[in-house]
């Protein structure tokens, strides 16, 4: 069970955030999104992803769209253990390419969708440093060497850790007209997980006053410690975790007025299961190969109101609650405290005929233990921020593109070491994200 909440940690460690709220899921499934935090009620192709039911209030055709995101997110961990070289260690996420593609036909009261996209994970990220809970151990060896009177003046190692992860979904869905103003939908979610994971620790050697640097691994063969000098061998990591899930969706949508929409939907529980396949593992416990866990996704409800002010001018509310608690994450999902919630808000105004301009503001809450808080895997509340614009090239193409900044709200986590008493690990992160999406209509 250990070795299993420790994967699902490292797994957590490597989702990439952009704009999404849960521990698991992402909902920044558009560049429209982008530019307005806000499309649980849209009436566009996105809607595929986030108001399927409202897909029967397109006009008739077909409707394409292709869109990209650019994220960039670097992960910071501060620690104040007193021994460490450096307190600062730094996780980059670096994703050019976050593909989301729709496609709707729409006749009559009939709507046919297919949406595809990264709704979870997407991206990789890198600690050219390693992380504090693998320097730690090995700073804290100075100790041991001081009381064998062997003073050290610092230490020296070589660590690096990458992890890559992405959850492909394929996405059916069907909406029907029932009443003018009051449509349903149901869809089918097929999703796909692969996580790669590398690393190594190198090269661990203290300085030693009067004896210089020495590598900690012959040291302790010429003390004849065969067992503890193995522990410092150099070490290497490469694995690879896959697995499969099906996402049933449910949906309403409402107009009872020309101004006003209102959407339901629910995403059930995906299960899924992981599948680890070793390469190698010299730390011996992180990658069994083998491995088979739990780690599923989340179900979702998720509310949106869109209410047009005057025909130039729009509000949009959407509220998601996920359902984190009631997920099989090997003993993980004990540690939230409260499911977590996300409230985006977000307006847009028609300039013109050509452009239109947006506004969008989204809250990410997250109620989690302090145990579930560490630099394997750690989530922050958040506020963000974004706008962008749509412009009508034609009566049947247009583009979107938009910006949005993360403000993370940082943690800080006491822990305890027996000699050196009370330190804390702070962790905080920031997300830049710009997007461009072409909107095609047959």
């Amino acid at each position: 069970m250990k070795g299993k909440l420790l994967l699902a940690g490292l797994l957590s460690l490597f989702m990439v955030v952009a704009a999404e709220a849960s521990i698991l899921t992402n909902t920044n499934q558009s560049a429209a999104y982008i530019r307005m935090l806000s499309r649980n009620a849209a009436i566009d192709v996105d809607a595929v992803y986030y108001n399927p039911a409202g897909l029967v209030r397109l006009q008739d055709g077909w409707h394409f769209a292709l869109h990209n995101q650019v994220i960039f997110q670097d992960k910071k961990i501060n620690s104040s253990f007193p021994l460490l070289n450096h307190p600062d260690y730094v996780g980059e996420i670096r994703v050019p390419v976050y593909p989301d593609l729709y496609a709707v036909y729409k006749k009559n009261r009939l709507a046919l969708a297919f949406g595809f996209g990264p709704n979870a994970g997407g991206g990789s990220a890198r600690f050219k440093t390693g992380l504090p809970s693998f320097e730690e151990p090995i700073a804290s060896v100075r100790l041991n060497l001081m009381a064998w009177d062997l003073p050290t003046s610092g230490y020296d190692v070589d660590i690096f850790f990458k992890g890559k992860s992405v959850y492909l979904g394929y996405q059916f869905n069907a909406a029907y007209s029932v009443t003018d103003w009051l449509s349903v939908g149901a869809g089918l979610r097929f999703l796909q997980a692969r996580n790669d994971y590398e690393g190594h620790i190198y090269d661990i050697r203290y300085d030693i006053i009067g004896l210089g640097w020495v590598y900690a691994y012959d040291l302790f063969m010429a003390m004849g410690y065969t067992e503890l000098a193995n522990g410092f061998a150099d070490k290497d990591v490469k694995a690879r975790e896959t697995g499969t899930g099906w996402t049933p969706i449910l949906s309403l949508n409402l107009s009872p007025w020309e101004s006003l929409n209102f959407s339901l939907k629910y995403e059930f529980r995906t299960r899924m299961e992981l599948k680890t396949k070793t390469e190698v593992d010299d730390l011996g416990y992180l990658f069994p190969d083998g491995l088979v866990f739990r780690y599923d996704v989340p179900a979702i409800l998720s509310a949106g109101l869109r209410y047009s002010v005057m025909p130039a001018l729009r509000f949009f509310a959407s509220f998601n609650y996920f359902f984190d608690k009631d997920a099989n994450w090997e003993g993980m999902e004990n540690l939230v405290q409260k499911n977590t919630f996300e409230l985006g808000l977000g307006t847009e105004y028609d300039l013109n005929k050509t452009v239109t301009l947006s506004l969008g503001y989204l809250r990410t809450q997250f109620n989690l233990s302090e145990y579930y808080q560490d630099d394997l895997g750690h989530e922050l509340s958040s506020n963000t921020v974004g706008g962008g614009a749509r412009i009508k090239i034609n009566e049947n193409i247009s583009l979107d593109a938009g910006i949005l900044y993360v403000f993370y709200k940082s943690y800080t986590r006491n822990f305890y070491h027996n000699y050196l008493g009370q330190y804390q690990r702070t962790y905080d992160r920031n997300t830049f994200t710009a997007a461009v999406g072409i909107n095609y209509r047959i």
